[in-house]
């Protein structure tokens, strides 16, 4: 490694918050594929494999940090969650952010077709140095670096989650099913006046759907819809 590219390094290393032990390994994650075919050596390797790892150590970062975040959310609401967080877009607003297009080791080819600035490419470096964190520091380190990066993301999906309208949607639903708007029923009131819990349930045409429970009526019933709508979808009722 010349030492005006190890500077180069070490500058996206700062970036990223992450001293490496070995910055050989950072980078291996910025060669693209088109600038080995272009040199047509064969010593050195591509970062698709990077990649492969990056994006499998990302998810299971995002998927940790998300049942944290939302411990009572089922399995296809986390995945909804993860979808929107590790995505091209969001992982190429990353690059983006970190300048790490300008650091990709391209071929001539690629370079004048705009390749630092392609979000398939930017996306797939990012799950590379993803990698590159993961093979240096391990599980720990990277578990690090990807909260502190994605921590405003999960805070969006958190603020859109509660600002959500689920009766809103429950009702349009039951409208279109079964021409009826659905029904909440206070099951149980209990708790101390200033910590009280509320259950309500969801009843459509004298049927019980989904249950909820909050600190307010407005909370379980809010709760309690979300749950019906995850049945309607599956067809399941109680």
């Amino acid at each position: 490694m010349q030492s005006g590219n190890k500077q180069g390094l070490e500058g996206l290393a700062y970036k990223l918050s992450y001293t490496f032990n070995d910055i050989n390994i950072l980078e291996h994650a910025l060669i693209h594929r088109s600038f080995i075919n272009e040199k047509m050596a064969q010593d050195i390797e591509s970062n698709e494999r990077f990649e492969f790892l990056g994006d499998a150590v990302l998810s299971a970062v995002i998927s940790h940090l998300l049942i944290q975040r939302f411990p009572d959310a089922d399995e296809g609401r986390l995945s909804k969650f993860r979808a929107r967080l590790v995505n091209e877009i969001t992982l190429a607003m990353l690059a983006v952010d970190m300048e790490l297009g300008k650091y990709l080791l391209l071929g001539k080819g690629e370079e004048q077709t705009g390749g630092r600035e392609k979000p398939s490419i930017l996306s797939d470096a990012y799950e590379a140095v993803i990698a590159a964190v993961y093979f240096d520091g391990g599980f720990e380190k990277v578990f690090s670096l990807v909260a502190k990066q994605f921590s405003m993301l999960i805070d969006d999906v958190s603020a859109a989650e509660l600002s959500r309208d689920y009766k809103t949607e429950l009702q349009e639903k039951t409208q279109e099913l079964f021409k009826v708007a659905p029904k909440y029923q206070l099951m149980s009131e209990s708790g101390p006046e200033h910590n009280k819990m509320f259950e309500v349930e969801v009843v459509i045409n004298g049927e019980k759907f989904g249950r909820g429970q909050g600190r307010t009526k407005k909370e379980a019933e809010q709760q309690a819809a979300m749950e019906t709508l995850e049945r309607l979808k599956k067809g399941d009722r109680q």
